[in-house]
């Protein structure tokens, strides 16, 4: 058996990786396939990368690009969802803050620097006409902004819309807009040195899960499966399966560019990567 660890967010997005490995498929091909659940996110993601604690994973697609412009020796080897993310911004319930502009020039929670909390409070700010140089504080994880803002150590905080709404309902958090990313959101990613001696099993992997993702939606009572395991109503769940697209293409090239530009323009990264050295 060989042994892959792959890392990604513990979030619906993710479920047909779990089924994957709980149906046995890796194991048929002889792959040991180990997921490890990162609620840190793709800051924390990047830098398992980087550090060899993790062969593959399953990130945003604007933190791995400024990640690798950075110098992160990873590669792109496929879009995983092809939709954007629509990323909810949140303020404490009990917040004087009504509408998005009131929140110019207030703190954010971030779960870490480099991570799409962060990078997209930034692409909001430009939306907004803002002064982009923002305050951050760093808060690890959803508990982590939960505390920060009915504390008041933050004002606002920028997560996945429906992994949030139970905040929401439960009256933690009031959300008082979107901003859905320009581009397809999670994409998967390889460390150089694995993918060079391992692209076969990096295939052999992704096949599996595309051939998933590819029925995923059409999986008898999935959006019950998906309700109780990601404890979200069944109403939203429906609607975030609508609203959700996989993918079993490569990253193409305008939208490569059209990442590295944005970030290149919000003073994110100061290298552009040619598309083919990033894109395998």
């Amino acid at each position: 058996m060989k042994k892959i660890r792959i890392a990604g967010v513990p979030e619906h997005f993710n479920l047909p990786w779990h089924l994957c490995i709980e149906n046995g498929e890796f194991d048929e091909v002889d792959i040991d396939l180990q997921w490890t659940d990162i609620p840190e996110g793709t800051g924390k993601m990047c830098q398992m990368l980087r550090e060899g604690t993790t062969d593959m994973a399953v990130i945003l697609t604007e933190g791995i690009i400024k990640d690798i412009a950075a110098g992160n020796e990873s590669s792109i080897v496929q879009v995983y969802v092809q939709s954007p993310l629509i990323w909810g911004i949140h303020v404490d319930a009990k917040s004087d803050f009504q509408q998005l502009s009131d929140l110019e020039n207030k703190k954010v929670a971030i779960s870490r620097m480099g991570s799409g909390s962060h990078l997209m409070a930034i692409v909001n700010a430009k939306n907004q006409n803002w002064n982009t140089d923002l305050q951050f504080e760093i808060v690890n994880t959803i508990d982590g902004a939960v505390e920060a803002l009915s504390n008041s150590n933050a004002d606002y905080f920028m997560w996945e819309r429906f992994m949030t709404k139970p905040l929401v309902d439960n009256g933690t958090f009031r959300r008082i807009a979107d901003c859905p990313t320009p581009w397809p959101c999670f994409v998967i990613a390889v460390r150089n040195e694995f993918l060079k001696s391992n692209k076969h099993v990096v295939d052999q992997i992704l096949e599996i899960v595309n051939n998933t993702t590819i029925e995923f939606k059409d999986i008898p009572s999935i959006d019950r499966t998906l309700s109780t395991k990601y404890n979200q109503r069944l109403g939203d769940i429906q609607e975030w399966l609508k609203l959700t697209r996989w993918s079993q293409k490569k990253l193409d090239k305008p939208t490569f560019e059209k990442v590295q530009n944005q970030l290149f323009d919000l003073n994110l990264i100061t290298d552009k990567r040619d598309y083919e050295s990033v894109v395998k």
